[in-house]
């Protein structure tokens, strides 16, 4: 451990491994330390892995029933109680919540894709909105509790430094979350693959989520944010955006529930690999992410009030946004 010089919150410790003296690169212009090529390598590695293994496990059920129920059971059992222990990075409550609740999710998704009567139970389309907003919950109260911190320090086996930025980022959470809206208008498209599709949730609700849970992931685990940020968002935006429009959070949850079984599994892939990128730690980068993710939640919020009231319709019934060429193309595609 060595200390930081310079930090506006006084002398802290930090781990070896990071700079005490961090390069011109990293105050406030960029996110991360250097970044090597075989890095960049490893993370387009991790982007293609997911977006291959969220197609292959959304267009065949045994596939989604071998790596969401076969394998997490394994795991469970032989794997993660050594690996996600409590000396390891993902050894928390939050990992291990984690992990559970987006598995939870693909099983819920696939219910309501694979079981007819389920797909126009009001009360079982209720599901995808509530796991989704339990998710950024957990979100949340982890980013007011790194912000309660009032210190910076090892937390968990991660890096942390607290400030402002947290409770930015958790209050855009909490706007990101009380904007989920047209769950009622979720359906399940017509071809073999039987995607849950929710034309809704469309692209400027899903791009203000990306910008929240990068803010969440480089506040909370920022060392973890190159891969678990970026790479993880990205992998399931590409296949909502140009892939399978409107299944954004089919492909959200398969590549979550796949990551988070990949790294309870191989902690030491973000943090003490060769392939690890560190996060610059550095005050400005932290508040300019999550006041960036406040913007764009608040514009969201603001667009969506715009739209209850001119359209005077009920955002707990209702589908907002059936006026727009996105929810209209979407869901012309899948009836």
């Amino acid at each position: 451990m060595v200390p930081r010089r310079g930090d506006p919150y006084g002398d802290v410790t930090v781990p070896s491994g990071i700079d005490a003296d961090p390069p011109v690169q990293g105050a406030a212009v960029f996110l991360f330390e250097s970044i090597p090529w075989y890095s960049w390598l490893a993370w387009l590695g991790v982007l293609l892995a997911l977006i291959i293994g969220n197609e292959i496990t959304r267009r065949w059920k045994w596939a989604g029933l071998a790596i969401f129920v076969a394998l997490p059971i394994l795991l469970t059992i032989f794997v993660w109680p050594t690996t996600a222990g409590p000396d390891s990075s993902t050894g928390t409550w939050f990992h291990w919540v984690k992990v559970y609740s987006a598995l939870a999710g693909c099983l819920g998704f696939m219910a309501l894709r694979y079981i007819p009567r389920l797909s126009t139970n009001t009360w079982a389309l209720a599901f995808p909105p509530a796991i989704l907003a339990i998710n950024i919950l957990e979100a949340c109260i982890r980013d007011f509790e790194v912000g309660a911190m009032g210190a910076n320090g090892m937390v968990d086996g991660v890096f942390m430094v607290s400030g402002p930025w947290n409770y930015m980022n958790g209050i855009a959470g909490l706007l990101n979350l009380l904007t989920i809206c047209g769950w009622t208008g979720i359906i399940i498209s017509k071809d073999s693959a039987k995607t849950m599709v929710w034309p809704d949730m469309v692209w400027f609700w899903i791009i203000a989520y990306d910008l929240w849970n990068f803010a969440y992931v480089y506040n909370c685990v920022g060392d973890h944010s190159f891969y678990a940020g970026a790479a993880l968002l990205i992998s399931c935006t590409i296949p909502a955006f140009f892939l399978k429009k409107g299944a954004w959070l089919q492909h959200r949850a398969h590549t979550l529930a796949l990551w988070m079984m990949f790294t309870m599994a191989v902690p030491s892939f973000v943090t003490d690999s060769r392939f690890a990128v560190d996060a610059s730690h550095d005050p400005t980068a932290l508040f300019v992410v999550s006041a960036i993710a406040l913007a764009s939640n608040v514009a969201v919020a603001i667009y969506q009030i715009r739209a209850i009231v001119v359209g005077r319709k009920n955002p707990l019934r209702d589908e907002l946004y059936t006026d727009l060429e996105a929810y209209r193309s979407v869901r012309a595609a899948n009836v």
